[in-house]
């Protein structure tokens, strides 16, 4: 048996052994997968759950309502107040771990009320790689991640995805909102849509993998390599410039190291060498 379908035969006994599960259900490439292995595996008694906040761009909220209602899996959204969990608006540096660990209480007490096992999430062995709080609100929480266990990578669940038909098996790499600011930088409703915005505006351009970063009222566009020319061209360059401008920031730049994952927490990095 190839080592791919060893880990997905693991996975599916890890499933088919919780008996019932909650999928933290994002829409994304990971949690879609989650979702659906979890329903093949224990149908009825696998239940999604979305949270709804300002930290989360509707156009994913409404990709994971149209994901699951495709998969047949019963579905369940919950308003998440982002700003009344404390450190939140204040952005520190564990910011995502008091906001994760909020989330998961609320999660537990949603699986707890439909009878539910136990509450699973959707991190793979490449998280490891990247800074990460949110893993340890996780733990804290007895919440099971049973991509980890199976020892899968993104590209492995891409290529399953693939292979199942999801489409999200293709689906750019997504994140809250609050992670385009940087740490210290305060989050507020008006700056996340702001954000929000842009971002909606540069995937309507065709821009792929892409994130807006938010420095007080600077705009930093990472793009990939493909893209880079494109966002250079004179007359793009200038419109991109001036829409971002009219939805609030006062500058618009291109990061030329190019996009990627966790580009926030390279200050973090750097102060850990100086120590």
């Amino acid at each position: 048996m190839d080592a791919l379908y060893k880990k997905l035969h693991f996975l599916e006994q890890y499933l088919g052994e919780q008996k019932s599960a909650a999928i933290a259900f994002s829409g994304g490439v990971d949690s879609a997968f989650l979702m659906t292995a979890a329903h093949r595996v224990l149908g009825e008694q696998a239940l999604a759950v979305t949270a709804r906040s300002a930290a989360f761009p509707k156009r994913e909220l409404a990709e994971a309502r149209e994901l699951a209602k495709a998969e047949g899996i019963r579905h369940i959204e919950f308003d998440f107040p982002a700003f009344e969990v404390d450190g939140f608006a204040k952005n520190p540096p564990d910011r995502c771990y008091y906001c994760k660990t909020a989330i998961l209480k609320q999660l537990r007490a949603i699986a707890e009320a439909e009878g539910i096992h136990c509450v699973i999430e959707g991190s793979n062995v490449d998280d490891a790689d990247d800074y990460r709080p949110g893993a340890r609100a996780v733990a804290e929480q007895g919440v099971l991640s049973p991509l980890k266990e199976a020892g899968l990578t993104k590209a492995e669940i891409r290529r399953l995805s693939k292979e199942w038909g999801l489409p999200t098996w293709n689906k750019q790499s997504a994140a809250c909102l609050a992670s385009r600011f940087a740490y210290g930088e305060p989050i507020t409703e008006e700056r996340l849509f702001m954000v929000e915005q842009a971002e909606e505006y540069l995937k309507g351009l065709g821009f792929g993998q892409f994130r807006v970063r938010i420095h007080g009222t600077l705009a930093r566009i990472e793009l990939t390599d493909s893209d880079f020319s494109k966002a250079a061209e004179t007359e793009l360059r200038r419109e991109i410039s001036e829409t971002l401008r009219k939805q609030g920031f006062s500058y618009v730049t291109l990061d030329l190291q190019g996009y990627r994952m966790g580009s926030m927490n390279e200050v973090l990095k750097r102060e850990r060498e100086r120590i």
